[in-house]
């Protein structure tokens, strides 16, 4: 691996942490407005290894928020679009890329074995529920996001463990699904204190466990994503 590139990563954490995220592997789950940012910052961290899955293609409405989505990468998909990037910014990389939708009945055939951590940014609900639930269960530590829609104060973001998030209808229903399942606490969830704007949320038909579209601004999934990458490397590091 080439070192100069991260060396100012090495001033900061030093070489033992360094070493340790080297000799991580960390899934990114989802590759949208959330997930890409991720993803690229894990990568621009040091990891070593590291799988991503998304079964979707970049499309025009992307391009207000997400990381991979241009005029020219429209009807690419986001896990070839993405794996190319990570590997341009470290060609060192051990990657694996997924190109599936996940369900409850594949995760665990999806998922290779040896994750260290995992990003869950998967932005529809019954898959989320299906990852969140194979996690808890194989004890792989995660951290999911919740939702970044309807919201435009980045600075009301923030890391909680799931049972302490509030005023996010995502995670609340997620609270609720769980519950039943046994699953109160235990992992770590980003989230907004902020109150989504309801004029934002309108109802559609005909997109897969989806019931309704949510307003975006650019910022916000973006910063999302930062901050669940900066919990899965405080996890491997410290």
């Amino acid at each position: 691996m080439e070192k100069d590139w991260l060396e100012r990563t090495g001033l900061l954490l030093g070489d033992e942490k360094l070493e340790r995220l080297q000799n991580a592997t960390v899934a990114v789950i989802g590759l949208g407005g959330v997930g890409a940012y991720a993803a690229e910052m894990v990568a621009r961290a040091g990891i070593g290894n590291m799988v991503i899955l998304d079964s979707d293609s970049v499309s025009e409405s992307n391009r207000n928020r997400q990381l991979l989505a241009l005029t020219s990468t429209v009807g690419i998909p986001k896990a070839q679009l993405m794996g190319q990037r990570l590997l341009d910014i470290n060609p060192s990389l051990h990657l694996t890329v997924v190109q599936e939708y996940l369900t409850e009945e594949n995760v665990g055939i999806l998922l290779p074995k040896g994750i260290d951590f995992l990003i869950d940014a998967i932005d529809t609900l019954a898959p989320k529920i299906a990852l969140i639930s194979y996690c808890v269960s194989h004890k792989i530590p995660l951290v999911s996001s919740m939702g970044a829609g309807a919201k435009t104060d980045a600075t009301k973001i923030r890391a909680a463990d799931l049972s302490k998030s509030f005023n996010c209808p995502l995670a609340f229903i997620l609270r609720k699904k769980l519950r039943k399942q046994g699953i109160e606490k235990g992992f770590q969830v980003v989230f907004s204190e902020e109150l989504p704007d309801k004029n934002a949320i309108v109802p559609t038909e005909g997109e897969r466990n989806k019931k309704s579209q949510v307003g975006t601004i650019s910022y916000i999934p973006a910063v999302f994503g930062c901050v669940c990458a900066q919990v899965a490397i405080e996890k491997l590091c410290f």
